[in-house]
């Protein structure tokens, strides 16, 4: 439940929009559905709140559609009953939602695991990477497991590090932005730092390579916000290369030059020690190529 109250004389579905992380189409399903109060009652997506209204929303509501197995190249860089490390190819979307119900990563892990389609049983997606970043994340088998490594993620136990090549040479060998995120007010497909309806995050940073006009770095997050390291690079003014979102210069089709590369944890049953590494894409490697040339 979340509860608000209300500063602006503004549309009730645009009001919670901006005020929180949730879409505006999904406030309309939940107004609709009747999960909004205003002052108790319920009120339509078009009703004026005034200062002093008071807004609770109840944001449970399931809106999951059915998933179908896909049978999609998978790289999984270890499995085993309880859970599934893969190795994301940029460009692919974790999570179905509208506008992509089909060719994600919960679509091949259906597949893969032999599941029918089905709107409740589904891979556990423990983390989600942004559709164009690269890289390692965990997928659970289970409820318990998923629940385990999600607990595990909010408790710090699970080191995630990711490889960027950022605009700019970085001055300091390493540093941690410390800058709370939330959703940006005048552009809803963004984030950005900000004091408002934010959650606090950081990002540490350690610098591998310097270049004439790039740096190499290493990040390591602490928390877990959307596009994280995007809008701390770009808050610092190194954002990251080819970024379509945070960074002013041009972009290819294939996204940022963000990679995760690198996981660590204590397995949640076996209690063995996991750790993997993956390559960058060979975009990034070649990037990287065209920068060491250039030395």
């Amino acid at each position: 439940m979340i509860k608000l109250l209300a500063e602006d004389k503004e549309r009730l579905d645009k009001y919670i929009s901006l005020k929180t992380d949730i879409s505006r189409s999904k406030v309309q399903n939940l107004i609709k559905n009747n999960k909004v109060f205003v002052n108790d009652k319920t009120e339509k997506e078009s009703f004026k709140v005034k200062y002093g209204d008071v807004i609770e929303i109840n944001d449970d509501l399931d809106f999951s559609i059915n998933v179908d197995p896909e049978n999609i190249p998978l790289d999984i860089v270890y499995e085993d009953k309880y859970l599934a490390i893969v190795n994301k190819k940029s460009g692919m979307v974790v999570h179905p939602a509208p506008g992509n119900y089909t060719g994600t990563l919960v679509n091949a892990m259906l597949y893969h695991l032999g599941l029918e389609s089905t709107k409740n049983l589904r891979p556990g997606i423990v983390h989600r990477i942004d559709k164009d970043t690269s890289g390692l994340m965990v997928v659970a088998k289970d409820e318990k497991t998923l629940e385990d490594l999600s607990s595990m993620i909010k408790d710090k136990e699970i080191e995630r590090k990711y490889l960027a090549i950022v605009d700019g040479v970085i001055g300091p060998q390493s540093g941690i932005i410390d800058a709370p995120i939330g959703r940006d007010p005048r552009y809803r497909e963004k984030m950005c730092v900000t004091s408002e309806n934010s959650k606090n995050a950081i990002t540490h940073f350690k610098v591998l390579k310097r270049f004439k006009d790039n740096t190499l770095i290493e990040c390591k997050l602490d928390t877990g916000r959307t596009h994280q390291i995007r809008v701390h690079m770009a808050y610092i003014g190194h954002p990251i290369v080819n970024d379509p979102l945070y960074n002013k210069g041009a972009s290819t089709p294939f996204g940022q030059m963000l990679h995760s590369y690198s996981i660590d944890f204590i397995h949640p049953e076996t209690k063995k020690h996991l750790h993997f590494e993956a390559d960058p894409p060979k975009e990034f490697k070649e990037y990287l190529n065209k920068l060491e040339n250039s030395l």
